[in-house]
């Protein structure tokens, strides 16, 4: 494992980091409004000279929705990375392994448990969005410690992959039964939160998305040496002085941080967490996850942005729900990935 990028791959680094610039100014442009360019840059610019009602767009719906895109389509990529080295899985991810069920179980009982009490999420403000992070991410937490319990005992990947599928049922049948004795609008109020939406993040809540993802990425990032060892057999990691157990623990709270707190405000986001970490070993070549980390970054960033700019319906004053698209450039993937390696082997 090379511990720089090789030469060829840094300009697909730097094509990536371009990209990502611009879909973003992409995603800020179009939408039901038409907004001409050079006016969305002089607002992003603080030109003063611009209709009020412009400024609101861009700035109040817009933007936030573009950089929460950002927020996940990193986080989502990380936490995927993580889960498919820790279980050894091609086919880990938040989605497929129920962490995001997990979390959705957590908001299920913080958004509709409130109407038990006759209090709404809207009357708490910034609270509730604290509210709604924390229940997601120990709802993640959760659901982990139970596929590292399973782990621990079974080492059949496939056993593993089904177990979490069922944990993720099993949830969704709890949800189920919670929304059954909600009232209308705290129902509701879920149920758009299931289809994923990225302009339910405001400015305020991209902040505290920015603070928890940021956290898990330097997280990631520190721990990326124990991770390439881990690589390599849990007894020569042991060998080298790496606690499995300590390490195992880090990786279970990052990864329910990054993936409970995207799913709080956005709902369940499927499959980028799964095919990104793929997307960046096949295109660079490389196993050592301080490059891996941040190579999945730039790609779920450009993925999450593209998912968001189609999800627009451009030319429609339509938009359609991101987990929808992001289903529908991942499953293909998934499948291919199964076809090609005819057996789901474990990652090595």
């Amino acid at each position: 494992m090379k511990p720089y990028l090789p030469h060829k791959n840094s300009y697909l680094v730097i094509l990536l980091f371009i990209s990502i610039i611009l879909f973003f100014v992409l995603d800020l442009f179009l939408g039901s409004v038409q907004i001409p360019f050079n006016d969305v840059i002089n607002i992003l610019t603080g030109n003063e000279n611009i209709k009020e009602s412009w400024k609101i767009i861009i700035l109040k719906s817009r933007l936030p929705k573009a950089i929460a895109a950002i927020l996940c389509g990193a986080a989502l990529s990380v936490s995927g990375l993580q889960m498919q080295t820790l279980f050894r899985n091609p086919l880990a991810g938040p989605y497929i392994l129920g962490i995001s069920s997990g979390a959705g179980l957590g908001v299920a009982l913080f958004v509709m448990g409130l109407s038990v009490f006759g209090l709404s999420i809207s009357s708490w403000g910034i609270l509730g969005s604290y509210g709604l992070v924390i229940f997601s991410i120990l709802g993640s937490v959760g659901v982990l410690l139970i596929l590292l319990a399973i782990i621990s005992k079974l080492r059949d990947v496939m056993t593993v992959l089904i177990l979490g599928i069922m944990i993720g049922s099993i949830i969704t049948a709890v949800i189920g039964i919670i929304q059954y004795f909600s009232n209308d609008e705290q129902l509701k109020s879920f149920i758009i939160w299931t289809m994923g939406d990225l302009s339910a993040v405001t400015l305020t809540k991209a902040r505290i998305l920015f603070f928890t993802v940021s956290s898990g990425v330097l997280i990631s990032f520190a721990i990326s040496k124990k991770l390439n060892t881990y690589l390599l057999g849990e007894d020569y990691a042991k060998s080298l002085g790496i606690n499995i157990k300590s390490t195992r623990v880090v990786v279970v709270l990052t990864t329910a941080l990054l993936a409970g707190s995207v799913t709080a405000f956005c709902g369940p986001i499927g499959f980028v967490g799964i095919i990104v970490p793929h997307m960046a070993r096949m295109l660079f070549g490389s196993s050592d996850h301080k490059i891996l980390t941040l190579l999945s970054i730039l790609i779920g960033i450009n993925i999450m942005l593209i998912a968001d700019v189609v999800a627009q319906l451009p030319g429609s004053e339509q938009s359609l729900p991101i987990n929808s698209i992001t289903s529908l450039i991942g499953i293909p993937f998934i499948i291919w990935i199964i076809i090609k390696n005819k057996s789901i082997k474990a990652i090595s």
